[in-house]
């Protein structure tokens, strides 16, 4: 990188003059929005709505004096910003604390568009962030503390880990576009935009992603907990196409509440619409309402699961009335739970389907396809429909493969065709004989030997369990 000569103090007297009025723009629409936004306390929660709206006046007010002070104060924007940032931030905390559980789920898609927009907006400095963050948990755990009657579970599941990890991005994503900002405007002054500012700038974008993958990874099931779900019989096949991914697989245990228990070990592999970064933010939001289906009243099997899966992705997605700016995203998706001591396997897909390779006397195997329901996640159409369920008996080793459809999407060989589903058909029966472990390298070898010089076209991520 290309010494930077000049001083600091004139790129940051820039930076500041380059996005003041947007800030200044941001702070006199949050002021007037959190006041408007009491229409709909007093619609949704008419018993509460004087105490919510007196809060509300509150925290407008004092960033309306700030803002029109800040001269006199000698405050900066980034400071009015932040006062009335956090006065949301504790406005809605002490909201939480006082909603049932519907009204928590419904407040949660506020919560986090108060966060996702203060990350496109805002270029504050990390220290800012930081005191966001700590200051939003401790003030949610008090007024927790003080007012809800809701367990600390339903508190968490249905609203609470989601709001947070979207907080957890907003400092991710400020810091990022603070610091590229601030890059760009050095370059502007300097006049220079050399090969070797471009290459170091594009480092740093790859190097905030890969903290990014970092973060998604974390929600991926540990080993740990695979190999106890699976009896070590399993591999996974996962390869993103760029360095965060649209894809991901899921795995958890669950306990029935009988007299005499009975343990089901679940997974799914899922595929988000897109790929790269927008792919990987609704893998956040897959992975945590399926964790939140665990708990879920009224989710007894794969099929609910997904009818649960797919009234919260479209209604937390799709909050407006007004067709256009409706979220056409969502996900396809294979869900299973088996009982390993009923030797049964429970199925339920959103375009997914899911193979079983079963062993025949004679040489050869049978290929058993549960085929899905043709309904994406989160589809917005007239006629929703609820998802199959699929119930099979198990014999012992048997090989269940459940895939997304970037293995089979995949162009490549010397015409620069699809791999298909008779070619992938074709691999795993390949690999059904050899030893759990071994199929995974050659799913993955007879996948680059296709794939080639050709660019990846799409996530990939195949999941074999052999009974």
């Amino acid at each position: 990188m290309e010494e930077i000569n000049i001083p600091e103090s004139i790129i940051k007297q820039e930076f500041d003059h380059t996005t003041e009025k947007l800030h200044v723009a941001a702070c006199w629409i949050g002021i007037v929005l959190n006041l408007v936004w009491f229409l709909g306390d007093y619609l949704s929660i008419p018993e509460y709505w004087i105490p919510f709206l007196n809060f509300r006046i509150c925290v407008s007010a004092i960033s309306f004096i700030l803002l029109i002070l800040k001269k006199q104060l000698k405050l900066s924007i980034y400071n009015c910003l932040f006062v009335l940032v956090l006065g949301i931030s504790v406005q809605n905390a002490y909201m939480w604390s006082v909603m049932d559980i519907p009204h928590l789920q419904k407040h949660a898609f506020a919560y986090m568009v108060l966060f996702i927009g203060v990350g496109m907006l805002v270029l504050w400095e990390i220290k800012l962030s930081f005191i966001l963050v700590a200051v939003t948990i401790i003030s949610n755990v008090a007024f927790y503390q003080l007012n809800s009657h809701l367990t600390v579970d339903e508190f968490i599941t249905n609203g609470g880990l989601l709001v947070l990890t979207v907080l957890i991005f907003m400092v991710f994503l400020i810091r990022s576009r603070y610091r590229l900002t601030y890059k760009e405007i050095r370059s502007r002054l300097e006049l220079e935009k050399s090969k070797t500012r471009i290459e170091y700038q594009n480092e740093e974008i790859k190097s905030s992603i890969r903290y990014a993958k970092r973060i998604q990874d974390s929600l991926l099931p540990p080993n740990e907990i695979m190999d106890e779900l699976f009896h070590k019989n399993y591999f996974v096949y996962y390869k993103p196409k760029d360095i965060v991914s649209g894809d991901f697989y899921w795995a958890a245990p669950v306990k029935t509440s009988e007299e005499i228990p009975r343990h089901f070990s679940l997974a799914a592999v899922v595929d988000c619409t897109g790929h790269g970064v927008p792919g990987a933010f609704m893998s956040i939001v897959g992975s945590n309402f399926l964790n939140q289906s665990l708990t879920e009243y009224g989710v007894n099997n794969t099929a609910e699961a997904l009818d649960f899966l797919n009234q919260k992705i479209i209604s937390t997605l799709n909050q407006s009335s007004n067709t256009e700016t409706k979220v056409r995203d969502g996900m396809d998706l294979a869900l299973i739970a088996i009982d390993y001591a009923a030797q049964k396997l429970y199925y339920a897909g959103a375009n997914n389907a899911i193979y079983i390779y079963r062993k025949q006397r004679a040489k050869g195997s049978e290929i058993i396809v549960l085929k899905a329901t043709k309904q994406a996640i989160g589809s917005i159409n007239d006629n929703v429909k609820n998802y199959n369920l699929n119930v099979v008996d198990l014999q012992k080793d048997d090989t269940i493969y459940l895939f997304s459809d970037g293995y089979a999407d995949q162009f490549g060989d010397v015409e620069n065709k699809k791999l298909n589903y008779k070619r992938f058909k074709a691999i795993l029966t390949e690999a059904f004989d050899m030893p759990i472990h071994q199929q995974r390298a050659h799913i993955q070898s007879r996948f680059e030997t296709w794939l080639g010089n050709t660019e990846q076209t799409d996530d990939v991520c195949v999941m074999g369990i052999r009974i």
